[in-house]
């Protein structure tokens, strides 16, 4: 018939298949979303390559790669082979002929179905269990490099006598080989008998034998196989009783053989081995007997075998023989883990002295002269005076400073002989919250850094209650002299920032107007190359990036910047500290953070948990604190690295620091030329190094328990402590420990330390003092002093103590008082100092008032033997607990109340004043007491002090003079 017109002229469309244009344009989009896919995958890659080329850490890079890759491909490449192959050898051994019968009927339609792409179909089953075991594989890099690279610990454990390095190293890796034989063995068992079955070697329902000998032979072997790899299993098992967790009475995580180990299971392992492996034979017999009748016998003994000996047997000799007489028969093992956790997280040399608790000493007046030599007792706490460093020093609303500020050592400028104060101090980092308006310049290419140290003395305090700030002002300046201000990398600098191109930065502003700066650390990547800028817009899914004109030659991106995150990337074998602290070595300010390895492959050492037993009420309001190791728990542990990163430049640094520890030379190997030698620190570095505060919560905690070395006295538990809760708020988690400068009963002077204490379980009197020598200066540094009460009396503890002050009449009305109208009182920290057998307490009393709502120090409490002071000063609580003051702030004792005649008028005048303002501070404690007259009385009394010494001073250096 003739064309009607209306329709189309060229060949008709078929129904449903869209259009020439609408495929092309369909297979463009799919390429387009695989090229974008590409290049995402791409753009990971290689900023990940930039930054480490970037920081000098390449080989990390490379390194950690090339050993993914390799793994990925070997394990991938095996899975695959193995289940290929199989698979191949099962369609091989089909029968010529099916049964006839619905079963395999039914099946034909399959076979025939997917007979046209048998090759392709065996291509991808293999291909998705290769890449599934390829990846899983690729995830055990640490355990290849740390087997490869393994090296003796020159420790055996007391079991089976091999070295400590085969738990740690060797033992794990043998375990994925393990697991992936499993893995592979199971899944070639399944492949094989889905082939058997589809091509009618293995019948369900059809007349005659249900398996070929073909398939019986190919499936015996496999069984075999899984069998002879539980035989495998059962022999590393009773290896892996030396580093086996369980429920004990006697201590959580407990590690290693018990007796029932011993005495059960070890022996019941090894006969579970020798029947796995005559199972396993008879298995393989299978190829020349075709018949699974013994094969099936011999499975079944065996399951029943670990019924029996694996399981039932080990519960009658724990019921019948050692709960009878369970310290007896568990007393060998326990010495054994008592010795093994000491040396593990090296606790073994903790020094225990019997301390009285009470004081030895009678005269008042050596007891308050002592009292100033005890400890250099720090009234600044560094986690509650952060508000007021930031409105007394912030200076503009960008800056900011971290929620705890830390505690260092600095030579004291007005002291004698230069000699190290504690200083609290902290950076004024950048605060995009505080960007008087917020956008992407601004954000990424104004704002960019922080600026100068503010630091101030950690035991004193103006009469306003402020720090006596001795690094201020902006640009800082003060004791610390010259040092490259600008903070580019910091605690709280957790966004990228584009440096060093067209666009100026804000450095800072001072009376003369604001100054603008260019950056010119080298540090960071750059972005000239096209490639770069693409490849980081999208990493960072910022387009603007790409094509911003504020971006152009010089350019550089730095990200990647709090000191925690550039040396867990540079070093992803270890575990970081919670705590990087800032100091001044050789004029640039460096970040300090530690570093730990560590194993959970140690054996008879109990384990603990890091992000549990760190853990205080400063992790509680401070997330960024919190430590978590690659293992979810450990039972090895050292501080074996000490690492910093420049706060202008980001460079980071390893430093070897355990020279000794066999897990860090087991990376050192794996990561050579990463880890700078111990005797590359410098001097002024060392100034600053200290003993890190997780570490030292990971000690006390085991020490709660593992104090004792006697393994009767561990297993009645009459010796268990525990970690006091803070008492200085109610959040009830443990008390940090804390820094301070201070003299234990065995030492002659002052050292930089760190300490906490102990109650008995459940109980709030104190137990023991714990101290640890934090100077890395030291020829003591780490050694750590015990000071154990006795049991027969009690001494008050920290919580007693802080009931104590609040329960007290007097204080407990000073206090209503301090917090009137709208003021809110908040208590620093409790320190605790050993004093002449006793010990004395010192607290801190801020108080928020006002609108501006910093703290301020207003009051010191101070405790010693139940006597009590709360006083606007320290040396005044001092004076009040001890009846005295000090010999250094004491007049002369002529047995008057006149002052001597010294023949020079000023000192004589001076000393006059200093009777009439100290009789001025006793009259006011008795009336009332009258806080602001004595407060005013003690400092006259102060100043006519300084007067006379002044005074004798001049007349002894200008007699010197004339007499010389």
């Amino acid at each position: 018939m003739p064309d009607r017109g209306g329709g189309p002229t060229g060949p008709r469309m078929r129904a449903g298949r869209p259009s020439r244009r609408v495929r092309t344009l369909l297979m463009t989009l799919g390429v387009l979303a695989v090229l974008g896919m590409a290049f995402t995958m791409f753009a990971g890659f290689w900023t990940d390559w930039l930054w480490y080329r970037s920081v000098h850490y390449s080989s990390v890079f490379t390194t950690t790669l090339w050993t993914k890759i390799g793994l990925f491909f070997v394990f991938g490449l095996l899975m695959a082979v193995a289940v290929g192959v199989n698979i191949w050898l099962a369609h091989r051994l089909r029968p010529p002929l099916s049964a006839m019968s619905m079963e395999q009927q039914s099946l034909d339609r399959y076979r025939m179905g997917i007979a046209p792409y048998k090759k392709w179909l065996l291509l991808a089953v293999t291909a998705l269990v290769g890449l599934i075991a390829g990846a899983s594989a690729a995830g055990q890099w640490r355990t290849w490099l740390m087997w490869v690279n393994g090296v003796p610990f020159h420790q055996k454990d007391p079991q089976f006598h091999l070295d400590v390095s085969f738990y740690a190293f060797d033992l794990p890796w043998f375990r994925f080989l393990l697991g992936f034989g499993f893995a592979a063995a199971v899944l070639c068992l399944i492949a094989a008998a889905l082939t058997h079955y589809l091509y009618g070697g293995l019948r369900v329902t059809s007349p005659g034998a249900r398996a070929t000998a073909a398939a019986t032979g190919h499936l015996s072997v496999l069984l075999g196989i899984f069998v002879a790899l539980k035989a495998v299993a059962y022999w590393l098992d009773r290896y892996g009783l030396a580093v086996k967790s369980s429920d004990f009475k006697a201590t959580d995580n407990w590690t290693g053989l018990r007796y029932v180990d011993a005495n059960a299971y070890l022996p019941a392992k090894t006969i579970l081995f020798c029947i796995a492996v005559i199972c396993a034979l008879l298995f393989f017999a299978t190829l020349w007997r075709r018949t699974w009748q013994l094969p099936v016998i011999g499975f079944g003994l065996m399951v029943l075998s670990a019924i029996l000996i694996g399981g039932l047997y080990p519960a009658i000799v724990q019921k019948f023989q050692v709960q009878p007489n369970e310290q007896a028969k568990e007393a060998p093992y326990v010495q054994k883990n008592l010795k093994a956790t000491r040396q593990a997280y090296d606790i073994d040399d903790t020094q225990v002295t019997e301390y009285p608790g009470k004081s030895t000493v009678q005269d008042r007046t050596k007891l308050r002269d002592d009292a100033n030599n005890a400890a250099s007792i720090r009234i600044v706490d560094p986690n509650i005076v952060s508000p007021t460093f930031q409105v007394l020093q912030q200076m503009k609303n960008y800056y900011g400073f971290p929620t705890n500020l830390d505690v260092d050592r600095y030579p004291a400028k007005d002291g004698k002989n230069g000699e190290d104060q504690d200083t609290v101090l902290g950076l004024r980092e950048l605060n995009l919250s505080g960007i008087p308006k917020n956008n992407w310049i601004n954000d990424h290419f104004r704002y960019t850094h922080g600026f100068g140290v503010v630091a101030a003395k950690g035991t004193e305090a103006n009469p306003n209650g402020e720090p006596v700030f001795t690094e201020y002002d902006l640009p800082s300046r003060g004791d610390l002299g010259a040092y490259q201000q600008r903070v580019y990398y910091g605690e709280k600098t957790t966004t990228y920032s584009i440096v060093g191109g067209p666009q100026k930065e804000i450095d800072y502003s001072d009376n003369n107007g604001e100054k603008t700066t260019g950056y010119r650390g080298g540090s960071g990547v750059s972005l000239d190359n096209p490639v770069n800028r693409a490849a980081y817009a999208v990493a960072f899914n910022e387009p603007q990036i790409l094509y911003s004109g504020a971006i152009g030659k010089g350019s550089r991106i730095l990200y990647n910047r709090t000191p925690k995150e550039r040396v867990e990337a540079v070093a992803p074998w270890l575990t970081i500290d919670g705590d990087a602290y800032p100091a001044v070595v050789n004029h640039r300010i460096q970040w300090i953070v530690d570093a730990y390895t560590t194993t959970n492959g140690y054996p008879y050492a109990s384990r603990t948990t890091l992000g549990d037993t760190t853990a205080d009420s400063l992790t509680a309001t401070n997330n960024s604190r919190a430590v978590v190791a690659q293992q979810n728990q450990v039972n090895y542990i050292r501080n074996s690295v000490k690492a910093t990163v420049d706060a202008y430049t980001g460079d980071v640094k390893l430093y070897e620091w355990d020279t000794k520890d066999p897990v860090l030379k087991t990376w050192m190997k794996a990561f050579p030329g990463t880890v700078k030698p111990k005797k590359a620190i410098s001097p002024d570095l060392l100034d600053h190094l200290r003993y890190p505060q997780d570490l030292f919560k990971v000690q006390r905690e085991l020490l709660t328990r593992y104090h004792v070395t006697d393994a009767q006295t561990f297993l009645t538990g009459s010796e268990v402590w525990q970690v006091p809760d803070d008492p200085t708020n109610k959040s009830g988690n443990a008390v940090p420990p804390y820094y301070l400068s201070m003299k234990m009963p065995d030492q002659t002077g002052q050292a930089f330390s760190l300490s906490t204490t102990f109650t008995p379980n459940g109980r709030y009197n104190l137990s023991a003092f714990m101290s640890v020598d934090a100077e890395a200066g030291s020829s003591e540094y780490g050694k750590i002093r015990l000071l154990k009460l006795p049991t027969s009396t009690t001494v008050d503890g920290p919580k007693q103590v802080q009931s104590q002050f609040n329960s007290e009449q007097d204080i407990a009305a000073a206090i209503k008082l301090l917090k009137g109208g709208d003021s809110d009182i908040e208590y620093g920290n409790l320190l605790t100092v050993p004093l002449d057998g006793g010990l004395l307490y010192v607290e801190p009393v801020y108080v928020r008032g006002g609108g501006l709502k910093y703290p301020l120090l207003r009051k010191v409490l101070v405790t010693y033997e139940g006597r009590t002071a709360f006083e606007n000063t320290l040396e005044g609580a001092l004076d009040k607990v001890f009846g005295t003051k000090s010999s250094a702030t004491r007049p002369p004792d002529t047995g008057t109340t006149n002052p001597p005649d010294t023949g020079n008028p000023t000192v004589k005048q001076a000393l006059q004043d200093a009777q009439k303002a100290f009789d001025a501070g006793q009259r006011a404690l008795k009336d009332g007491p009258d806080w602001g007259a004595y407060a005013t009385a003690q400092k006259d009394l102060k100043d006519a002090l300084k007067r006379a010494e002044d005074a004798q001073s001049k007349a002894g250096g200008t007699g010197r003079k004339n007499g010389g």
